[in-house]
């Protein structure tokens, strides 16, 4: 049991006829799956290299978890590419990762020749039913390690040029250890998936599903613009477990949704990705006291989590909730600009150590060198600990508490400040469904931008009352509706290039 899909086939195993993936279109049981996979391994595998990049151009069905399966069986690692990636963004990402093949569907053949794209293709409905040579798969697999790797997930890097993390098969057998046991994973469960596959979200409900014969039951994202229809989804599919980006949670909470409609068997309500706004969450927990919410929090570079907090108390509207502890077999550490521990209640950099951690970034040394260090802290043997950037601390209950982003962190009138802060006094604001606080480094001023029902002047007296008065933003815009990035996220690259003309 070194590699994932020998935990899937398990899986396969117990659980043969159990549905394994569906979406609103098909769907796959778990011996359906791990023989299209081998199907697609075994076409892959006439390439015969190992351990090279093979790219899943596909969209959210079941077929595509049968493409990245099919890669690992491969002896290879996927890369997932989202179909609306532009086609400069695919040709960075290709400079840095150079697949040797990609797997993709006939209506975006043409999209991966104008990205430039003129290598070895793979119709995924071609081979996906194809012959399968088990002594082959089976000669491919005794060669694998653990520390093989299974996907490479880009990331935007600072520079403009992508980054690839390159995360392996003991990553996430590890984290998926955590997972299913800290939230009773078993056969039963039912996610409701809505987190691309090119985001390191969706490795916590896939493969939490796929090793203990759950059901990952795909959401297609036009019911995020309909929501009624997204609960009717969600009782047809009998979904009992969600984790979601807040900005998805937040939608249902900002039109009331649950005024008209109910899921009828939520058991878990998990979120990551971005700061969970409370007055959302404590929308969420009026109507459905009795379910297990928890805020998960960590980088791509620690598979997906590293720390996380099962709520347990009542929060204000404005009180922000705490990121928790560190998963079981991670470590996290808080250290401060000299290199040292921090004070329990000092604020810090969040580091994370242990299996979690991935190995770096694909092709990239210098900034695996900047982000993957020796930990300050253990000076008798080599240990590569992931800096987060991060700035976190602890509160009087022992928990973590996200403070910012070293770069969403500012000086401004002489004062360090974390835009994260101004936000959080924001979104606490009766009347705002959302913010976003920027910092215009030329003028020296902060921009807070929101949507919501509030006018500009009462909520610029709403915020006046939450923060000191040199952390109150030099303008703030409101705007119809907030815009998001590929991965649900609020896009603040977008907002940062735009603000002037909002």
């Amino acid at each position: 049991m070194k590699t994932l899909i020998d935990y899937i086939e398990k899986t396969a195993n117990d659980f043969p006829s159990n549905t394994a993936v569906s979406d609103d279109v098909s769907a796959l049981t778990y011996s359906q799956l791990i023989s299209s996979s081998k199907s697609i391994g075994t076409a892959l595998s006439k390439l015969g290299c190992k351990n090279r990049a093979v790219a899943v151009y596909m969209n959210k069905t079941p077929e595509c978890v049968a493409a990245m399966l099919g890669v690992s069986y491969s002896g290879n690692f996927y890369l997932v590419v989202d179909p609306k990636m532009p086609a400069e963004r695919i040709r960075k990402t290709f400079s840095v990762v150079d697949p040797v093949a990609v797997i993709t569907e006939d209506s975006l053949v043409n999209n991966l020749a104008d990205a430039g794209y003129n290598g070895k293709s793979f119709i995924c409905n071609e081979i996906i039913s194809g012959a399968i040579d088990e002594d082959k798969l089976s000669d491919i697999r005794n060669k694998m390690l653990d520390t093989d790797p299974l996907y490479c997930l880009f990331t935007s890097g600072s520079t403009g040029m992508p980054k690839g993390t390159v995360v392996s098969n003991a990553n996430v057998i590890s984290y998926t250890n955590w997972f299913i046991s800290a939230f009773g994973i078993n056969d039963k469960t039912v996610f409701g998936s809505q987190t691309p596959f090119y985001f390191s979200m969706s490795v916590t409900d896939l493969f939490g599903a796929l090793r203990t014969g759950a059901h990952l039951a795909i959401i297609p994202k036009k019911y995020f613009s309909f929501p009624i229809k997204l609960i009717q989804y969600l009782n047809d599919k009998d979904v009992n477990t969600i984790y979601w980006v807040p900005s998805a949670l937040c939608i249902v909470a900002n039109l009331d949704l649950f005024k008209y409609a109910k899921p009828e068997k939520l058991e878990k309500v998990l979120f990551a990705g971005e700061v969970m706004p409370t007055k959302q969450l404590n929308y969420w927990i009026r109507n459905f006291p009795d379910i297990c919410y928890a805020n998960l929090f960590g980088p791509t570079e620690t598979t997906d989590i590293c720390t996380y907090y099962v709520v347990n108390r009542q929060f204000e509207d404005g009180e922000p909730l705490p990121i928790g502890n560190a998963c079981d077999n991670c470590g996290v550490i808080v250290v401060n600009e000299e290199g040292r521990e921090c004070a329990p209640d000092e604020e810090g950099e969040l580091y994370v150590r242990g299996s979690f951690v991935a190995g770096g970034y694909y092709n990239n040394p210098e900034k695996t060198a900047e982000a993957f260090v020796r930990n300050p802290l253990n000076t008798a043997y080599p240990e590569i600990v992931y800096k987060t950037g991060d700035i976190v601390r602890y509160n009087e209950y022992g928990e973590l508490v996200y403070c910012g982003r070293k770069d969403f962190q500012i000086k401004h009138m002489g004062y360090r400040i974390e835009l994260g802060e101004i936000e959080n006094a924001a979104i606490a604001a009766e009347g705002v469904a959302t913010a976003a606080c920027l910092y215009d480094s030329q003028a020296d001023s902060i921009i807070l931008i929101y949507e919501g029902k509030i006018d500009s002047e009462s909520l610029l007296s709403e915020v006046r009352n939450r923060v000191p008065e040199y952390m109150v933003p030099s303008e703030i815009k409101k705007i119809p509706s907030m815009p998001h990035n590929s991965n649900g996220k609020i896009d603040r690259v977008w907002l940062k290039n735009n603000f002037k003309e909002l």
